[in-house]
């Protein structure tokens, strides 16, 4: 019976040994063995054998692709604007050994990381490159994280900005700034439409002055020429003026009676004689 029972026992530490010794690794993880506390050796997917008793499984290590959050901060920029920011970062563990060894917590690590390196970036700008440089953000966010994980066995593979919103107090200032802006541009719309069409009704003011002028010279020139041509033709200083100044009456005569405020129009009984009249002191001299 006892030596029964030994078998049994016997047969129980075969199978806990046995079950010590054989570790499937499954696909996508790596573990890290260690024998009597140091570090041993690193378990690949699949059937491995390890020393019972002595080797242990210190850590079970992922080595697919990694989705750390990193938490939204705020951020002050160069010119002293606030500004909310939150980022994803997508890594994978090359190196389990300096994954484990090399720093404490090489997630919370990372994130951390990512959130110093992003809020250093934003300082460095002002509001305006931050929110519309979003791609040479992740660039330089990359580039500068990149050698400092190597260290811990993790690989940047990307790092996505979710969000860079101004703070809701800086919004609300951006949007009346912008609705300022928006009136200026319509006052000098308006200011600079006023302007020209002065400056047209001026030009056009100034042209019909033009105009005036040369027609009045004109006139000037063909009473001249057509007195000229009634003195040569009948020999008469008197009558030629008295003719073109008759016509310039009568004409100026009709003129006031199609006027709406016209009531009477009085014609001299002799017109004749009122034009002498007009005339007589010009040709005593």
């Amino acid at each position: 019976m006892e030596a029964f029972n030994l078998l049994i026992v016997f047969a129980v530490l075969v199978i806990i040994t046995l079950k010590m010794a054989i570790r499937i690794v499954p696909q996508g993880e790596e573990w890290i063995v260690e024998r009597l506390g140091k570090f041993h050796t690193t378990l690949v997917p699949g059937l491995n054998i390890v020393v019972p008793y002595l080797d242990t499984i210190r850590a079970r290590v992922s080595t697919r692709d990694l989705i750390l959050d990193i938490p939204r901060q705020e951020v002050i920029t160069k010119d002293n604007a606030v500004i909310h920011t939150n980022a994803i970062t997508f890594a994978r563990v090359t190196n389990p050994r300096d994954a484990i060894y090399g720093i404490e917590d090489f997630k919370t690590a990372i994130q951390q990381l990512v959130m110093t390196t992003l809020r250093s970036i934003l300082g460095e700008m002002d509001l305006d490159q931050a929110l519309s440089n979003r791609e040479q953000i992740k660039a330089k966010l990359k580039d500068s994280i990149l050698e400092d994980v190597a260290d811990w066995g993790v690989t940047i593979k990307s790092v996505e900005i979710q969000d860079i919103n101004p703070s809701p107090s800086m919004q609300a200032s951006m949007e009346r700034q912008a609705a300022a802006e928006r009136e200026r541009r319509a006052i000098e719309t308006t200011a600079e439409g006023n302007k020209n069409a002065m400056i047209l009704e001026a030009e056009g003011k100034l042209e019909a002055s033009k105009r005036e002028a040369q027609a009045q010279i004109a006139l000037a020139t063909a009473s001249g020429e057509a007195i000229h041509i009634i003195t040569r033709n009948i020999q008469d200083k008197e009558l030629p003026a008295m003719f073109l100044l008759g016509d310039r009456y009568v004409s100026m005569l009709e003129k006031m009676s199609k006027s709406p405020n016209a009531k009477f129009v009085v014609y001299p009984a002799d017109l004749q004689e009122a034009i002498k009249g007009m005339l007589g002191g010009v040709f005593k001299k």
